[in-house]
């Protein structure tokens, strides 16, 4: 099933652009269910909620991911992920 080219048009998480099996996964282990919910996510606090049972971090092109499927469900165009590799870096900078 391809991807979603619009918001409008998503009715599940795996719609989303580079939202697969597996970050659909995480994203529910969150308590993020729907596509909605993505919209009114902060990237950078469920990415930061994301960690092992060791309490690592998940690489962080997860951020990149989380970053592109909030923009494209609040209306952006679809990009692949490493597009949002500039935005991760500055948000994880300002952190410091």
């Amino acid at each position: 099933m391809p991807k979603a080219l619009h918001a409008e048009q998503v009715r599940t998480l795996t719609d989303i652009p580079n939202i697969g099996k597996s970050l659909a996964a995480e994203l529910r282990g969150l308590g993020i269910t729907t596509p909605l919910q993505v919209r009114d996510m902060e990237p950078l606090a469920a990415y930061e909620q994301l960690r092992d049972p060791m309490g690592k971090r998940h690489d962080p092109c997860v951020l990149d991911t989380f970053l592109a499927a909030h923009d494209f469900m609040n209306g952006g165009p679809s990009q692949p992920w490493w597009s949002f590799t500039a935005r991760r870096k500055a948000l994880l900078a300002g952190q410091h």
